[in-house]
């Protein structure tokens, strides 16, 4: 009686409640496919820190005695697709059962949904444990409305899971948004995040990559690359944004500077979209910074709500538009990407910043990819779902439930304006 369970490239937590004890009878697999490097083209750094933070978790599991089958890229029975593989390793290990956590990505979720159907054993989709919300519980909230107001979205988040409220369930500072306060410039160098890159060397597996011939673009290998591949490194970076960081990201959050790559941005979303941290205890620890009089309320309230706010209601937005919301184009903007965006080679020095950043670093600031890049893709009428893969491919923490919608409805408006932000701030 063997059930097998599957773990995903963006499912890295070591805390799920799947390995609170040691079952002989589970085994665990996580894949390195050429189905999930190639549907669009991928930052090498993107790659690479799935791929090693997939083999740390492994690791992990074993060293605590979970059965594990790991399938690497490089293996010769990997089919490469999430299909063949669950099929074969039912068949070789004569599985009874198969259970997985609730994919984020609609394309995975059909694909798994349709294999199950297929199966002459049970199966069964668990939770992730992740979000604040079930994937369609904005929709339930917003069902009666015409337009979905992230505003009313985030009031009801910070009521419901009494984050920035007083005991008389009011918002704690008199107001439920102080983004007014949060813009103002910024001249100088923030202190810079931790390197990870000193504690791993990445050669071999890129080796691995290279000869599987799989594409990519941007810089593999450099200082550059400094992203946690485990959950200790996370809440290493998750310690230092907290005491370091965020003290100032409030007031210039939305601040840019060439001498600096990250500003005061806490760089924690890769590590949250892998699922390495908890969403629940990074909005804890910054309402904790607050209450011990660490951080202003409008630093804490801004960083909250694009956690609680934004992050989950995009997430409601992507589960309830899918699969249609990919194809949306209102403005029927059809103009290729250029080809400077994939080298960063153009003469208007903003563009050129960006860009080269990214490629450098696989990441870039919200301001960056919404003002910079998304404004020029929507002034020149770039095709929106061009846009989505490059933004999908470059950007280490892009994952297409929390990227699309960014995308399609807050940078292209290429939905009509279903994508909606209240105005409301008091």
């Amino acid at each position: 009686m063997t059930t097998l369970r599957l773990i995903l490239g963006d499912q890295l937590n070591p805390e799920h409640s799947w390995f609170k004890r040691v079952d002989p009878e589970c085994l665990y697999t996580l894949m390195e496919m050429r189905q999930e490097t190639d549907y669009v083209l991928h930052h090498a750094q993107k790659i690479i820190g799935i791929f090693a933070g997939m083999r740390a978790l492994a690791s992990q599991l074993e060293s605590r005695g979970h059965r594990v089958q790991y399938l690497h890229i490089s293996d010769h029975d990997n089919t490469h697709s999430l299909e063949g593989n669950l099929k074969a390793l039912i068949t070789k290990h004569q599985c009874t059962k198969l259970e997985y956590q609730e994919p984020d990505e609609w394309r995975l979720d059909q694909q798994l949904s349709t294999l199950c159907q297929s199966l002459s054993i049970p199966s069964q989709m668990v939770s992730s444990e992740h979000f604040f919300t079930e994937r369609l519980e904005t929709a339930e909230l917003f069902k009666a409305q015409k337009q979905w107001l992230m505003e009313r979205f985030y009031r009801q988040m910070r009521t419901k899971h009494r984050i920035l409220i007083d005991a008389t369930k009011k918002p704690e500072g008199g107001q439920w948004n102080f983004d007014h306060e949060n813009r103002k410039r910024w001249n100088g160098a923030p202190p810079e995040p931790i390197d990870h890159s000193r504690r791993h060397n990445h050669s071999r597996l890129w080796t691995e990559i290279e000869n599987a011939d799989i594409a990519s673009f941007g810089e593999p290998q450099s200082h550059a690359f400094r992203w946690p591949l485990n959950r200790d490194e996370a809440l290493d970076d998750l310690n230092r944004f907290i005491e370091h960081v965020l003290p100032n990201f409030g007031e210039f959050q939305d601040a840019m500077s060439t001498k600096s790559w990250r500003m005061f941005h806490s760089l924690l979303s890769f590590a949250l979209n892998t699922k390495m941290l908890n969403p629940l205890e990074v909005v804890q620890r910054a309402e904790n910074a607050w209450r011990q009089e660490k951080i202003s309320i409008a630093t804490a309230e801004g960083f909250i709500r694009q956690i609680l706010g934004w992050r989950e209601y995009i997430r409601g937005v992507y589960w309830f538009r899918m699969p249609s919301y990919q194809e949306s184009n209102t403005f029927a903007h059809d103009t290729e990407l250029p080809k400077w965006f994939w080298t960063g080679q153009t003469k208007m020095q903003c563009l050129s910043k960006s860009i080269g950043q990214s490629l450098e670093y696989a990441y870039a600031h919200h301001i960056q990819r919404l003002m910079i890049t998304g404004n020029f893709a929507l002034l020149a009428g770039i095709e929106p779902s061009a846009l989505h893969r490059w933004y999908l491919g470059i950007y280490i923490d892009a994952f297409e439930w929390v990227e699309l919608p960014n995308t399609i409805g807050m940078s292209q408006f290429a939905d009509g304006g279903l994508l909606a932000r209240s105005e409301e701030h008091t």
